[in-house]
């Protein structure tokens, strides 16, 4: 049978979302056991809630929104790397153990990771407009992380986010990446085609290449 790894955070009340922001809710609208058709329900949540990408418009005026996204990025070949640095910038020189040329997608699992889902960090490690020229120089055409930003929690130039654009690399944020070992995978992780859209919640899986 064919394995599948979940790296999508299960949308909760109880998920870590921003600061300030309001968290998921589910709401019952219809129910059989009241006599209705149906089980209906309807959701309320960030754009930017549990595992999510990122629109460039997100943080440019100029960027395209969500439904004008490349979905190429976000479906191919992928490679799960470690990272231990728990806060700060990164570098290349955190990724000297690994080829980054095997995969034109890079997911990367920092201790971030081990927190709780309903904890959110005072601190992350994120890319350094360095790394991200780096790996736009390699063909890296996305960069997805456990962390809930490509940026320091108090950022407001956002320079990781910006590099990543400048780069051609499409942005996942705040992936589940506890299941899944080091190594090549393919990864499929579609965001929703949201009109005039700033991110979306996705719904993201690997599947191993051996």
């Amino acid at each position: 049978p064919m394995t599948i790894i979940d790296i999508s955070r299960t949308l909760t009340s109880s998920l870590a979302v921003w600061p300030g922001s309001d968290p998921f809710t589910l709401r019952t609208v219809l129910q059989k056991k009241d006599g209705a058709n149906v089980n209906l329900t309807d959701l309320t949540l960030n754009a930017h809630t549990g595992s999510h990408a990122d629109a460039p418009y997100h943080f440019d005026d100029g960027g395209v929104r969500l439904e004008q996204v490349d979905l190429r990025p976000f479906w191919g070949l992928a490679q799960v790397v470690t990272v231990q640095k728990p806060a700060g910038p990164l570098f290349p020189a955190d990724f000297a153990a690994y080829d980054l040329t095997r995969a034109p997608r890079l997911l990367v699992r920092t201790p971030i990771g081990q927190l709780p889902h309903d904890q959110f960090p005072p601190a992350i490690p994120h890319p350094s407009p360095e790394l991200a020229d780096f790996l736009g120089a390699r063909g890296v055409i996305l960069y997805g992380t456990d962390a809930p930003s490509m940026d320091a929690i108090d950022s407001q130039e956002l320079p990781g986010h910006h590099a990543m654009l400048r780069n051609q690399i499409a942005i996942l944020e705040g992936l589940d990446l506890t299941h899944a070992p080091d190594g090549l995978y393919e990864l499929v992780a579609l965001p929703l085609k949201i009109g005039g859209g700033d991110g979306s919640s996705v719904r993201a899986a690997l599947r191993p290449t051996n």
